[in-house]
This record gives C-alpha cells, structure tokens and sequence, in this order.
C-alpha cells in the first residue's frame, strides 16, 4: 500500500461494521489495479442518529466516497446533492460518490440482486419470494420486477411490505404465511437474519424450502448461511451474499475510481478470504 498525502478515502459505514470485509478486499483491488496510492478503503462505525455530521464530514474532509449499509441505505438520501434514478426509483442509496463537493447517491445493490440470478436461469415470469422489506428488499424487488418476475414480498410487519409492493406493483404477505414460500421459483433473503452475531437463526422455516428452488441469501458474512446450509441439505440451488457483494461491488469500483473492477482477481481475493476461516 503506498499511501501517501494525496491519496483519496472511501469508507464502508454501517452499525454493525466489524463484519465488513470491504477494507481487505477493495484495497486488494487498488493494488491489483496499481492504484493503491491513489485510494485507500476504510471502515467505521457510523450511528444512525449521526449520519447527517458524518455526511458533513465527507464534505469537510473530501472524502471520495461511502458505502452504506445497514441502517444508512434510506436516511443518507436527504442529505444528499443528486440521486440516480435506479436509486430514486428503488428509494436506498448504497454508494455514495463526492465529486468536487457534490454528493451523489448510487444504488449498485439491485445489480448484485440480479446478475447472480441471470448467470443460472431466465428471470422473466418466474416466482419470487422477497423476505424483508427494507433497504435490501427495495433493491431485490426493483431489479426482479423489472427483468419480468413474479414477485411477492413477505414480511413481519405486512404493512410495510404492502407500501413496497405497492411502489414496485407486485404482491405482499405477513411472513406468518410463509408456507406460501414453497411455491415459489426463487426464495431472496433481504433481511440481516443469519448475519454476524446472529449465525444460528434463518429468516423461514426450513420445512418452506423445496428441492426445485433457488435460495439467494444476501447475507455474505458468513458467507455460507444457516440457510444456505439448510436449503443445500433440502436440495436446493443455493447463491451465497458473496454473489451479491461481487456483482455489486465491481459497479462500486468504477464509481469510485473510474477503473473497471478486476473481476476475477476481486473473486478470487474473496474466495481467499473465504478458505481462511
């Protein structure tokens, strides 16, 4: 790493963040690419009641850019200069990019909800079922919505499932009627369920998952799931967070840098990673 008095800052924020693997992985990258004096990638703990003085900070500092995850996806937007439009329509920036000043809102997150998808089936007119409705849900039921699927949001409070299912026009349920789920193509877990300090849970029943479903975990740390495991025993196809997290990371790279994410040499940094815990 060749730091030096130039180099440009990009954050990960988050509460929690201990589990981001960003900093090993994106500075791994910036060397890959030969660009490791002119940006470095750090983490930090950004509560979200301070989230409007950390955007302040950004501007202070010229920071280059930050990724938002959880619980920033939604409450960074205000405080923002321009939004794109696939994080307007999608209402969840997970990128955000300081140019000169001017802070831009990105959403990469519904790439990596779709690309993994796309590379083993045909999207247009299969079943879906989204399991959360937050920031990550939003990103899920945009892109799926839009490449033609069937998708029906299942949730713990039906309420809020029902605003997104009405934003995206497709169908809602109390996750108390999960047994539903079994009759879906595809079953996406947008939720946190499953995430570090919390391993040992999963966001369905097991009983609710079928042979001939794909299971897509957007939970990446660990990067094989309780319910990875679970639906690979059931016989299920399963697609790992670390899918979603690839995808949408190489768009985050070249918003950040300008550079095309190496892709292979990204994977294989985080493959690495994997096989060392």
């Amino acid at each position: 790493m060749r730091v030096n008095s130039t180099t440009k800052i990009c954050l990960g924020i988050g509460d929690p963040i201990k589990q981001s693997i960003g900093p090993i992985i994106y500075n791994k990258v910036y060397k890959e690419l030969g660009i490791d004096d002119q940006f470095i990638y750090l983490s930090c703990l950004v509560k979200a009641e301070n989230i409007e003085d950390f955007i302040k900070g950004v501007r202070a500092m010229g920071i280059r850019g930050a990724t938002c995850t959880m619980p920033h996806k939604e409450i960074v937007m205000p405080y923002l200069d321009k939004i794109d439009e696939h994080a307007q329509a999608i209402g969840a920036v997970n990128t955000v990019v300081n140019d000169d000043g001017v802070l831009t809102g990105y959403n990469t997150d519904w790439v990596g909800a779709v690309k993994p998808l796309e590379a083993i089936t045909e999207l247009k007119g299969k079943k879906v079922a989204v399991i959360g409705a937050g920031g990550a849900a939003k990103a899920f039921v945009y892109g799926l919505t839009h490449k033609g699927c069937d998708v029906t949001i299942y949730n713990r409070t039906p309420e809020k499932a029902k605003v997104l299912a009405e934003k995206f026009n497709c169908k809602y349920a109390s996750l108390s009627e999960q047994e539903n789920i079994k009759n879906a193509d595809i079953v996406c877990n947008a939720t946190s369920v499953g995430f570090v300090g919390q391993e040992d849970q999963m966001p369905i029943d097991v009983s609710d998952i079928t042979p001939d479903q794909i299971v897509f975990d957007a939970v990446y740390s660990p990067i094989e799931t309780v319910l990875l495991k679970e639906a690979e025993k059931v016989g299920a196809q399963t697609i790992s967070g670390i899918e979603m997290y690839l995808s949408q990371g190489y768009e985050q790279v070249k918003l950040y840098t300008g550079h095309d994410a190496p892709e292979q040499a990204m994977r294989n940094f985080v493959m690495e990673l994997r096989n060392a815990k």
